[in-house]
């Protein structure tokens, strides 16, 4: 058992009460880890930005030891965090489905109900990159062979996107890596096209459009209805002011991402978590512009996992939210 499972399971059996504040207005911290770690996803993608946001705000303000790590992204991080490896992570509503059922690529067959969500975070566009020199404008213009990056193995980009490729008739030869590298190979020519699942802005996207040309390319509305048809998406615009190469709201279709803890993790801890994340937004788009949406009216977006019982009492006092009780971990 990891140290934070243990931490964990300590929690589990020493915590009396789930009230936040003792006689003396003191926090409880019962059972509170020294530190923590949130599992990200690789360097030049948004997971790795916000979460090492999230991360050092939160132990700013509670005043525990945290950072963020690198890993293969949402169905690692569900892998991570069920297991106990990890306290935290992030992952999009898609992949907590499919490793909730058992489903997740990682362990076939083991249902990863260990991960609770905490809090909504932002959407996840679905977005095509292509240098200007390549010609390509469209999906359409994407040629029968194209070497298309579809990212980190087992993130949610390569989860989904190849699958939305060949709904659309595209055929590709299939390329993994970090966002970072598949940007450089893009722009040394050794991809024809870079298929981005990530917050806007996608660090690997700005940097490239600061060193070359590139086409941000929109899916016609057909294109939009088969993919919205076919996977758990929604319609969404990428904003004209996400990058300097657009000057009008970029067609696309997106998927909801969720923080995520370890279920057993003490109320009091992820209760106070919650609260520093979602109290003050202006310093999370600080950390990281994706975090606009990080709001808490957005806590109904989670229709898949169970809510940690310290994040569903944060939002039931403070967003007016009805969380029913078996959707709560322990209720």
């Amino acid at each position: 058992m990891t140290k934070i499972a243990k931490i964990a399971a300590v929690a589990a059996t020493t915590l009396v009460s789930a009230n936040i504040a003792l006689a003396d207005g003191h926090v409880d911290r019962t059972g509170w880890p020294e530190s923590f770690t949130v599992g990200t996803g690789s360097q030049g993608g948004t997971y790795f930005g916000y979460g090492t946001g999230w991360a050092n705000i939160v132990s700013e303000e509670l005043g525990v030891s945290g950072g963020a790590e690198v890993t293969g992204g949402p169905m690692q991080n569900m892998a991570l965090v069920h297991t106990g490896e990890l306290a935290f992570g992030m992952t999009t509503m898609g992949p907590a489905a499919e490793s909730i059922a058992g489903n997740n690529p990682i362990a076939p067959g083991l249902q990863m109900t260990g991960a609770c969500a905490m809090f909504p975070m932002y959407q996840t566009p679905f977005s095509v990159t292509t240098l200007v020199s390549s010609g390509i404008t469209s999906v359409a213009d994407i040629p029968a062979g194209a070497r298309i990056g579809f990212g980190p193995a087992g993130s949610t980009s390569d989860t989904y996107f190849p699958r939305m490729m060949e709904e659309l008739g595209v055929e590709f030869e299939r390329r993994n890596g970090g966002w970072n590298d598949l940007g450089a190979q893009l722009q040394d020519g050794l991809l024809d096209v870079i298929a981005f699942a990530a917050g806007v802005p996608v660090p690997a996207v700005s940097q490239l459009e600061v060193q070359t040309e590139i086409n941000i390319i929109a899916f016609t509305e057909e294109e939009q209805a088969t993919i919205s048809s076919a996977f758990p998406v929604a319609n969404f615009d990428i904003a004209a002011d996400a990058y300097t190469t657009i000057d009008a709201p970029v067609r696309s279709v997106s998927m909801w991402n969720f923080a995520i803890a370890g279920c057993d993790l003490p109320e009091t801890f992820i209760y106070g978590l919650v609260d520093a994340v979602m109290s003050d937004n202006e310093r999370m788009v600080t950390a990281h512009g994706a975090a606009r949406s990080t709001l808490p009216e957005f806590w109904d977006r989670n229709q898949v996992m169970m809510w940690h019982p310290g994040a569903a009492r944060w939002f039931t006092e403070n967003a007016d939210a009805e969380i029913a009780a078996d959707m709560i971990y322990g209720g």
